[in-house]
């Protein structure tokens, strides 16, 4: 693209924008992205081809930058009074860490750098970063954002003697739930619903029973849920005394024909709940109103993959799957379901494993017997055939976007958006939606014996990587560029800033007769609706896949705060019947999480993304091979126990300790408390 000056003013004065002669130009040389040459601020071979229009009307070549960065450069010229001219080829189209290792030791050819906290943090340290506090008066959007979550201060102070902070916090959405279980809901149905009994005419025979109760065999318990319209709360009773626990029957059967199984499900729903679904037995699952928990989900997987002639028409059908089940990086959910299911703390941490418990201090779920134990009765469904085939040989040979439109998945753990939009590719009548948060039994310390409640920790807070910091040497060597710097991300946070990096510019945002924002309710708040041919763009270019098509073609949502309002307009509708659901759960109070905020019960306080360690701390921390070892990005334990069980015949207390002491995790966790409890008094010294 042309960056011509008289160019520039004109487009200013079209937008209504007082022109400004610019005494000179200022280039920002920018070595920033997402994760790879795609998602850069400029256009990639791949993305631009022979050229590309978008719903501006312009058309974009390979090394244009993309809309959101031309609108930037119009922004803080108008900010600056200076022609600032966005450099982004600067990027060598790697991810975080890797980016920033290619630049440490020559940061002064750049301005500004993509970096993860904890290396910001270090080199920030070392005089190599800017610090930000140093320019709180250049940043009040950045200041307001933080005294209003306390949480996200604290997860980017590098130093609790200085207060510096070395990066603007990233948020791929913020205070909102990230993963949720989904399921075809179709399938669903067709098993629970209905009067009279459950009939086929083939099935199978379910598998010999390993997994165990988890939930009580007998008693009741009561259940604050949602009404049936989501309007208001009301107390559900579990009544184990009217039919029994639900997993403990059929062990008693042992293996039995899928459409007894069925049945005998469909009495328990009855009797447990003394009618209250009446036919509507699918309610359990994915109702307003939904209850359900780990032994109803296992006795429904059962029902599932003992009957896929009745659900898909083939001879099997795969119960709980992944999305890539070969891949490191997907693989985690299913042991994250676990942690879901039997009320384990620490799976998703927003840092490794920690979690404050009751007592106000760290807590590393891999040094909990609860942790190993959740993963191995994970491993009890697995030997009953109840997680996918694939998932076990860690083979590569299907995907949700095969499961799905081949009818072979029933159910999974994932974002709602990037999924269900897999609807696309099914048939009419059928769905696959996010459902509720399982009840569990949860130790938040209000009850010696636990609550049994909904609570998630899969809860959006800052970002541990993708963060944009300013070179030192960069701007020192490039007068106005710290300026200019200060002020891209200050207006980020800005209430319009906050749109163009969720939304880009004004062209693709739908608009009224006079100019302002055609706008909808999202979380109680108005927000812009997407143009249409925005919408239309989403499918044809990303195939509906928000996030692919925000940072592949506009060059928003790269850093910064991300907003979920697009992302929610472009959910698909099935999906979106699924989130209201959720939704109207966490607004009553019935889907608990962790909060942003230093909360009155720690247990509730969301563990910062960063740490601020000393030197010493985090050397000490990087010598800890035999833990990281077993829980990298490569290997996972939690992972392995799921697939083979907890190793060499352990029991979960003796794996725990195995973490605590020979693998060193109790030096893990003195170093981390040490450096939390420097942060909190450093809290309540600025609070």
């Amino acid at each position: 693209m042309k960056r011509i000056l008289s160019l520039v003013l004109a487009c200013a004065m079209v937008l209504g924008i007082a022109a400004v002669a610019h005494a000179e130009d200022i280039t920002l040389r920018m070595a920033v992205g997402y994760n790879n040459a795609n998602t850069g601020l400029t256009f990639s071979p791949d993305i631009a081809g022979e050229g590309i229009t978008l719903g501006d009307g312009n058309t974009y070549h390979t090394g244009d930058l993309k809309p959101t960065w031309v609108e930037m450069e119009k922004i803080l010229s108008e900010i600056t009074g200076k022609n600032i001219i966005i450099d982004g080829s600067m990027y060598q189209g790697n991810g975080d860490s890797k980016e920033f290792d290619y630049w440490k030791e020559q940061l002064d050819k750049v301005d500004m750098v993509l970096s993860t906290s904890a290396l910001a943090n270090a080199y920030g340290e070392t005089g190599s970063l800017v610090n930000l506090a140093d320019y709180a008066d250049k940043i009040p959007n950045v200041i307001a954002y933080l005294d209003a979550n306390p949480i996200v201060r604290l997860s980017i102070t590098a130093n609790t003697d200085t207060g510096a902070f070395y990066f603007a916090p990233y948020f791929d959405g913020v205070n909102d739930i990230e993963k949720m279980p989904l399921m075809r809901v179709d399938y669903l149905q067709k098993l629970l619903d209905g009067e009279g009994a459950f009939t086929a005419d083939a099935c199978k025979d379910t598998a010999a029973p390993v997994y165990q109760p988890y939930m009580p065999t007998s008693g009741k318990i009561e259940i604050e849920t949602p009404t049936a319209d989501g309007s208001a709360t009301q107390i559900l009773t579990k009544d184990y005394d009217a039919y029994g626990n639900i997993v403990a029957k059929m062990n008693e059967a042992g293996a039995m024909n899928g459409v007894d199984a069925v049945n005998m499900f469909r009495e328990y729903i009855d009797k447990t709940y003394g009618g209250y679904y009446g036919t509507t037995r699918s309610n359990l699952f994915c109702g307003f109103d939904a209850c359900w928990d780990a032994d109803e989900m296992v006795a429904l997987l059962r029902c599932v993959v003992a009957n896929p002639q009745s659900l898909n028409g083939t001879d099997t059908i795969q119960g709980l799957f992944s999305r890539e089940e070969n891949s490191m990086a997907r693989r985690p959910d299913i042991y994250r379901l676990g942690g879901l299911l039997f009320g384990v703390r620490g799976y998703e941490s927003r840092q490794d494993y920690l979690y404050f418990g009751t007592d106000g201090t760290l807590h590393d779920a891999r040094q909990s017997a609860d942790a190993y134990a959740a993963a191995a009765r994970m491993h009890d469904m697995a030997l009953e055939g109840l997680i996918s085939s694939a998932y076990m040989a860690r083979e590569e040979v299907s995907s949700t976007k095969n499961y799905l439109p081949e009818d072979l998945g029933f159910m999974s753990y994932d974002y709602n958006q990037t999924q269900t939009v897999l609807n696309t590719s099914l048939q009419e009548g059928e769905k696959y939606t996010c459902i509720m948060v399982p009840v569990a039994r949860w130790y938040d310390g209000t009850s010696e014996d636990g609550v049994y409640m909904r609570f998630t920790e899969s809860w959006r807070s800052v970002k541990p990587g993708n963060t944009w910091a300013i070179s030192k040497a960069g701007v020192e060597s490039n007068p106005g560029a710290l300026d200019a710097l200060l002020a891209l991300i200050d207006y980020t946070y800005s209430e319009k800033g906050q749109i163009l990096m969720s939304y880009g510019p004004d062209a693709f945002i739908k608009t009224k007769d006079d100019g302002s924002y055609e706008t909808f309710i999202f979380n109680g708040k108005e927000m812009p609706v997407i143009a249409d041919k925005t919408f239309s763009d989403l499918y044809e270019l990303a195939k509906g896949n928000y996030t692919n098509f925000a940072r592949r073609y506009l060059g928003s949502t790269l850093s910064f705060i991300k907003s979920q309002a697009f992302e929610y307009q472009c959910t698909h509708e099935v999906g979106k019947e699924g989130a209201a659901k959720l939704s109207a759960a966490i607004g009553l109070g019935t889907i608990k999480h962790p909060e942003l905020a230093v909360t009155e019960n720690p247990w509730y306080t969301s563990v910062p993304t960063t740490l601020p360690h000393y030197t010493t701390e985090t050397a000490g921390l990087n010598e800890l091979s035999d833990l990281l070892s077993k829980f990298s990005s490569d290997y996972n334990l939690f992972d392995e126990i799921v697939v083979n069980g907890i190793p060499d015949g352990m029991t979960a207390e003796e794996q725990a300790a195995m973490a605590e002491s020979t693998w060193y995790g109790f030096d893990y966790t003195e170093l981390k408390n040490d450096a939390w409890t420097r942060l909190a008094a450093y809290y309540e010294t600025v609070k």
